[in-house]
């Protein structure tokens, strides 16, 4: 009679396992539309359910810290290397071995905890009627005094910002970052405010000569049929920064498997669908960003006109812990 009921026991166990690689519960912080088409394709491949929460990264970092070892979560994702960072330090995040993982996303894109899945470049976006672009060849240059008025750009606590700053420390040490910063904060045309998109419409508009934007932004005014993006792609020009030097700053959308996951085989199935080619062309084409696969071809006119540059290949997890610094260095240089 024991026996029996050993094996019922054991039956039901072999069910809920069964049931567990069936769905995946994904908290996610991107929140593009185009996303959908890339959870529908990968439930329609591999046959697992997306139940998915989305929010901002805090509340969704505060909500696992919540639910600790109860957490439903299998895995979180999220746009930029300092918010990944945040989660790898509050210590979510699962080893993963892969080999797929391993063989498809270049080393610098990873950190064996979690990995990054597209790439966006930290562009210099200026008026064609006002600067000449070989005034502003590199970051560097923004900080230069025939540029004081010109520069327009969001907050310095912005992750975007902190980390180009955690990668100019990496390369230029922290007393040139802080030269650098204490620099452009005298060259601005007015206090930071607003997002990327803002600083390239200033930019058009004449407020200010010169800006710091992630690409995917020029991307989509380039992509836009509205007649008012049109003329400011049209009075506007885009820079790859530091092209003889360490490369224009990249960051990441990326991700990992949580320690905590319940699904941890439909988890590593995700993260690597995630590398997969119908995943990375996903990424280019739906919010005009790059394939962290070199092999993977993309069509998408946005990101070909902008053309092709040299992209830093900074370990993405020294750009990541670098951030706390980059803060310090900003609020001293008064870059709030």
């Amino acid at each position: 009679m024991k026996l029996q009921g050993w094996i019922v026991v054991a039956s039901l166990a072999s069910l809920t396992a069964h049931a567990a690689d069936t769905e995946l519960n994904l908290y996610s912080a991107r929140h593009y539309q185009t996303d959908e088409a890339l959870y529908k394709n990968f439930e329609k491949t591999t046959g697992i359910k997306i139940n998915r929460i989305e929010a901002q990264e805090d509340a969704l970092l505060e909500r696992l810290k919540n639910e600790g070892a109860n957490s439903p979560a299998d895995v979180f994702i999220t746009v930029d290397a300092t918010r990944l960072a945040k989660a790898d330090e509050l210590n979510l995040f699962a080893e993963v071995k892969s080999p797929v993982l391993a063989a498809r996303i270049p080393p610098h894109l990873q950190t064996g905890e979690w990995f990054a899945f597209s790439t966006r470049a930290r562009v210099i976006v200026y008026n064609k009627l006002a600067i000449k672009p070989e005034q502003i060849q590199t970051y560097e240059q923004l900080a230069d005094p025939a540029l004081k008025g010109q520069v327009c750009v969001r907050a310095g606590m912005h992750p975007y910002n902190l980390s180009l700053g955690a990668a100019m420390i990496a390369h230029e040490g922290e007393a040139k970052t802080e030269a650098w910063a204490r620099g452009l904060v005298a060259n601005f045309a007015r206090a930071p405010k607003g997002g990327d998109t803002d600083q390239i419409k200033a930019v058009a508009a004449g407020e200010c000569g010169v800006a710091l934007s992630n690409s995917y932004y020029v991307a989509r005014l380039i992509r836009s049929s509205a007649p008012e993006d049109r003329k400011v792609v049209e009075a506007i020009g885009v820079i790859w920064p530091n092209q003889k030097t360490w490369g224009t700053h990249i960051n990441v959308s990326g991700g990992g498997m949580l320690k905590t996951a319940p699904h941890k085989e439909a988890a590593v199935k995700f993260l690597e669908y995630l590398a997969s080619d119908d995943a990375q062309r996903y990424f280019a084409d739906g919010n005009n960003e790059w394939p962290v696969v070199a092999d993977v071809k993309v069509k998408n006119p946005a990101l070909e006109r902008l053309g092709p540059f040299k992209a830093d290949t900074l370990a993405i997890g020294r750009t990541s812990k670098g951030a706390i610094t980059a803060q310090k260095i900003f609020d001293r240089a008064g870059w709030r």
